[in-house]
């Protein structure tokens, strides 16, 4: 199964936020509605330039404090982010995204974001991709006896 039948099921909409924004802004568009825990930073003509998320709020209040609040997302993004493209398989993005502990991982299609995948997106898929597999088997040895 390929990012793109993600892509398929959950859309290509992805939440963005400006590097100048302020974390108060980052903050209020992840509580939603809806609720969500990362959003790409643009800021450039093509791609991106990071992803802010849950985790990188919490980090900030810890070094910052409040003063967290009013400063901007570019202070506290994460800027060197790893991607898939829609081609990749769920098992390769399921690969990246434990080895770098990253849960969101934008897709990029000749250098344009075109989706957001995340860790729940991808178990979903592959938990499909293996009942499909079961189904096809038990048809398999059903139709041998």
């Amino acid at each position: 199964m390929k990012v793109e039948s993600i892509l398929r099921t959950k859309g290509r909409k992805v939440a963005t936020i400006q590097p100048w924004s302020t974390v108060e802004q980052a903050v209020s568009q992840l509580n939603g509605p809806p609720k969500i825990g990362a959003l790409v930073v643009t800021g450039v003509p093509r791609g991106f330039t990071g992803m802010i998320t849950e985790r990188d709020v919490i980090r900030g209040m810890k070094m910052h404090g409040a003063k967290l609040l009013g400063m901007r997302v570019s202070e506290i993004m994460t800027h060197y982010v790893p991607t898939c493209t829609p081609t990749d398989s769920i098992a390769e993005v399921m690969t990246t995204m434990t080895r770098s502990r990253y849960r969101y991982i934008p897709v990029l299609e000749q250098g344009e974001l075109v989706g957001l995948v995340s860790i729940g997106d991808v178990v979903r898929g592959r938990v499909d991709e293996m009942e499909l597999e079961t189904g096809v088997l038990r048809d398999l040895h059903m139709a041998r006896h």
